[in-house]
């Protein structure tokens, strides 16, 4: 007969079950234990084989991350480093600026409405990419993913990622030359850094701006901004050819 060990804790403190969690939470159990194994979310105190407790911080953390990844459509990746305090945080003065500003672009920068996740094998039979590419893109960070393995699921709105991928490969950048959709987390690091630099430099430059005129400046400047860096890579990768005899 096998002895199962119990553990005293303070129930003062770990007040909540799984089922609690998922009550207040919206979430299910499957999610919540996903975000536990992924370290994003602290394990429980567990009293026993199949018990354990949750306090008020495991709690905020589940509405933290599932505010990162159903709102903000952030992948696990970026929200592990939001997590460990990777990123650098703006002012309270920037981040006023920026929540006002947010509320009235009108191009491709407004916040969209969550959507929903389709399996990542629904995904691979429309656009002829295999499960284990989408899978490899999400764990570069290149697009929201959510459960495992045969059960993967991965935002609509990622979905052009997938899509990227396949023409690339289609153009020659076969796996069997050594290229995998990871080589695709190099763009995406440097896209972040590059988006995280020039959000502090707006909000230095239009604090004195009215939110309104400010969000015209954001949607007047976005596709010069996206015309210039698409300019500036491929001048920046012929110069750099010419470079090499």
């Amino acid at each position: 007969m096998t002895t199962v060990v119990t553990r005293e804790i303070d129930r003062e403190v770990f007040v909540f079950k799984m089922r609690d969690l998922c009550e207040r939470t919206g979430l299910d159990r499957q999610t919540i234990h996903f975000y536990i194994q992924q370290g994003l979310v602290p394990e429980g105190q567990k009293t026993g084989r199949n018990m354990a407790y949750y306090s008020e911080e495991h709690l905020e953390r589940i509405r933290l991350v599932r505010e990162l990844a159903h709102q903000r459509f952030l992948p696990l990746k970026a929200i592990r480093a939001v997590l460990d305090g990777e990123e650098e945080a703006f002012s309270p003065e920037q981040r006023a600026i920026m929540s006002e500003v947010r509320t009235r672009v009108r191009s491709a920068l407004r916040p969209t409405r969550a959507t929903p996740f389709v399996s990542a094998s629904a995904v691979a039979a429309r656009t002829g990419c295999s499960v284990s590419e989408i899978l490899e893109l999400g764990e570069a960070g290149l697009l929201t993913s959510r459960g495992e393995a045969a059960n993967e699921e991965v935002l609509e709105e990622d979905v052009w990622v997938v899509e990227a991928w396949v023409r690339l490969r289609a153009a020659g950048f076969d796996p069997a030359l050594g290229f995998s959709p990871g080589d695709l987390a190099v763009y995406g690091e440097a896209m972040k850094s590059l988006v995280r630099l020039e959000a502090r430099m707006f909000a230095t430059r239009v604090g004195r701006l009215d939110p309104d005129e400010a969000g015209r400046l954001l949607d007047r400047g976005l596709p010069l901004i996206n015309e210039f860096i698409t300019r500036l890579h491929t001048s920046r990768a012929r110069q750099l050819l010419a470079t090499i005899d």
